[in-house]
């Protein structure tokens, strides 16, 4: 699975609806603030007093650049392979864990598109029956991609350019959407950044249907100074969100934390994500669960590039 955006509301369908095929799945903006929000590690930390000159339009502004920068983002995150592994702990309505499970998946490059392959499962390898059955759907999505006519490649590729629009469309409503406020500054992995919280503006009206959920969502970003790249994302849903009539329900509570890091001093990537999720799927299955995902080992997909990857530790 691929973080894209920096909307939270792109990545909860995706998660529900993955969790639901008993697959992995995550991703996110902004958080209001007088109180820090917690993490796996305890509560968030405390950003730092020292008054941040900057106005709610100028932070929108920033926003939205920030937005622009993650879309870039998403297209040069497909030049890369990586491993993600993801944990998950289903836990009772008490909070305590029932089970735990973890998959680990290579991310691999063809045809310029990335595709997962599962190499283990609760960290270990698969067996033979497993690893053919994996061969055997990768080698469909190469001769997919053989036979694929210009014509097709073409549609399939306007289809990309259409995607990305639409996600610039909605960037413009997420800074319409929210009051900003900056609460600090903090460093992170000795970066210099601007910690900014993001409350659901009253009165917001949604244009696009996607949109709709921010009024239900609010967070906390901290960006990068130097950059104006999003470093991390505390995200939470303050209201029931549903989609569709009985497709699927994601409870308030619900709450997301993500990191990213600078890979080969051109791009920003996930690093680590961590979830605790509330859903219902077609008002009969309940998800009480936590999962924790790790992205490690970027390498670019064009042989004999140097890869650098600041905060990130291969774990393989």
């Amino acid at each position: 699975m691929r973080i894209s955006s920096l909307l939270v509301l792109t990545f909860v369908p995706t998660l529900v609806f993955s969790q639901s095929d008993q697959s992995a799945a995550p991703f996110s903006p902004p958080t209001p603030a007088a109180r820090p929000l917690p993490t796996t590690a305890g509560p968030a930390s405390v950003p730092s007093a020292k008054p941040v000159d900057l106005s709610e339009e100028e932070i929108r502004q920033l926003i939205q650049k920030v937005a622009e920068n993650d879309i870039a983002n998403d297209q040069k995150q497909r030049d890369y392979t990586y491993t993600e592994r993801q944990e998950e702990h289903k836990v009772d309505g008490t909070g305590q864990v029932r089970s735990t499970e973890s998959t680990t998946h290579e991310i691999m490059v063809l045809y310029g598109e990335q595709v997962e392959r599962l190499v283990r499962k609760n960290d270990k390898p698969l067996s033979e029956k497993e690893a053919s059955k994996e061969d055997e759907r990768i080698q469909k999505i190469v001769e997919k991609h053989k036979n694929e006519t210009e014509e097709e490649r073409e549609k399939r590729q306007k289809q990309e350019a259409k995607d990305r629009e639409e996600e610039r469309e909605f960037v413009k409503e997420v800074s319409e959407a929210y009051t900003f406020h900056a609460v600090g500054q903090e460093s992170i992995a000795g970066r210099d950044t601007y910690v900014i919280d993001a409350d659901p503006r009253p009165g917001f009206h949604a244009h696009r249907k996607e949109a709709k959920y921010l009024s239900k969502v609010r967070g906390r970003i901290w960006i990068d100074k130097t950059e104006s790249q999003w470093v991390k994302l505390d995200v939470e849903a303050i209201d029931t969100l549903s989609f569709g009539l009985f497709l699927a329900r994601v409870h308030q509570g619900t709450h997301i934390v993500i990191e990213q890091t600078r890979i080969n001093d051109e791009v920003w990537l996930p690093k680590h994500v961590w979830m605790k999720l509330d859903a219902k799927i077609a008002l009969l299955k309940n998800y009480n669960l936590t999962d924790d995902i790790t992205y490690t080992d970027y390498k670019k997909f064009r042989t004999g590039t140097k890869i650098v990857q600041p905060g990130i530790t291969n774990n393989q």
